[in-house]
């Protein structure tokens, strides 16, 4: 196998490879990127097990077509430090040998016969249409409120895409919290779901951040996988098998009292408000007054005290109500709008945080119940 590349291209299509090859695996394969040139051009293909990745490598030209597994660490670093704009690739005899102006690398290959045979989408069946960006922005805002530890029951550490209502939707729980992210869709197909695991999704969300936002992309599904599809790129994850809790049962839309508020300001607030009580509670507890202010405050003994007063649009009835304030900080920065709306249900009741008049998304949150010292100790 013979490539002449260009580095400037070809390293954005290695290094999509690269975040998906498993480095960390004891199966020593796993660390390889697997390269297949023909007459169409040059293909990698990586894989932990649990997620793997086909592209079409850009910026290649194949002198002289094979198969060859590359050891993913120290020919990346090849790729990136070789001098000059252009590369020569020759594999042959077990070895591939690099060769970048007047400098000249020679490294063993590994074994193609041990690279793990990939998912395949040929018999995929369709699951709907979106865009790059719009898929990212269901992933942000739709799937931090998992777990990223493996738990049980397994649906803690997973999201569930859902088609359902004419929209694609995204939805994750820890069991304390949920967030749920949608948009409609413009040729709404069947109903139907996936639930994949949060890790999977994670590394799909990192690798659409370097694709064109605009670009169309397709998902499809079998019995045992779900397909990405972007162009000449395919992202694979591998199903959970486990059912997702039916959601809807428990977002409540009743509510005694609710504000509009500006976003950066509440989310400045609560990060100089976090340094007061991140190694103690980590909790806050608001004071909403109809018609006046949003009053924040914080306390952990032998460190100090926070107090932050706020700008809002309150109304309904009087509330005092305490959360975790790493919990608040998540919602907050998931939702990049300007202005936020923040419903309750009393003191201990759901908290619903959304865009005001929209409902592509929604966190809902829980309150924490502060003992009586720990109350009475935060003076509001």
């Amino acid at each position: 196998m013979k490539l002449l590349i260009e580095k400037n291209g070809f390293l954005k299509s290695w290094q999509m490879a690269e975040r998906t090859a498993g480095s960390r695996s004891t199966v020593s394969i796993l660390a390889g990127i697997r390269c297949l040139a023909d007459e169409r051009g040059l293909h990698l293909e990586a894989t932990d097990l649990k997620t793997s990745l086909k592209c079409r490598a850009e910026g290649t030209e194949v002198q002289e077509p094979g198969e060859t597994v590359l050891p993913t660490k120290a020919m990346g670093e090849l790729f990136k430090k070789a001098p000059g704009p252009s590369i020569a690739l020759e594999i042959a005899e077990g070895r591939a040998t690099l060769t970048a102006g007047r400098s000249r690398y020679t490294l063993t290959v590994l074994p193609v016969d041990e690279f793990p045979r990939l998912p395949r989408s040929e018999n995929a069946r369709f699951f709907c249409d979106t865009t790059v960006a719009t898929m990212s922005r269901l992933l942000e805002e739709g799937t931090f409120a998992g777990s990223p530890n493996e738990e049980f029951p397994k649906y803690l550490s997973a999201a569930l895409l859902q088609v359902a209502d004419g929209k694609l939707k995204t939805v994750a729980t820890d069991g304390r919290r949920l967030s749920l992210s949608q948009t409609p869709l413009d040729v709404p197909p069947d109903q139907g779901q996936l639930l994949l695991p949060l890790n999977g999704l994670k590394e799909l969300h990192r690798l659409l951040g370097s694709l064109d936002g605009t670009a169309p992309l397709r998902l499809l599904e079998d019995d045992s996988q779900a397909y990405f599809q972007v162009a000449s790129m395919e992202f694979s994850v591998r199903r959970v098998d486990s059912s997702f809790p039916p959601y809807e049962k428990i977002l409540l839309p009743n509510r005694t009292t609710w504000m509009t508020v500006a976003r950066a300001s509440l989310e400045e607030a609560l990060e100089r408000a976090n340094i007061v009580v991140r190694d103690f509670t980590k909790s806050i507890v608001f004071q909403l007054t109809p018609g006046g202010s949003l009053h924040v405050r914080g306390k952990a003994p032998d460190i100090g005290e926070a107090r932050e007063e706020l700008a809002a649009d309150i109304d309904g009835e009087p509330l005092r109500v305490a959360f975790n304030i790493s919990f608040l900080l998540e919602g907050i920065k998931a939702l990049r709008d300007d202005v936020i709306e923040l419903s309750f249900n009393g003191s201990h009741g759901q908290m619903r945080m959304s865009r005001p008049g929209e409902e592509s998304f929604l966190y809902v949150l829980m309150p924490i119940t502060l003992s009586e010292e720990e109350s009475d100790a935060i003076d509001l």
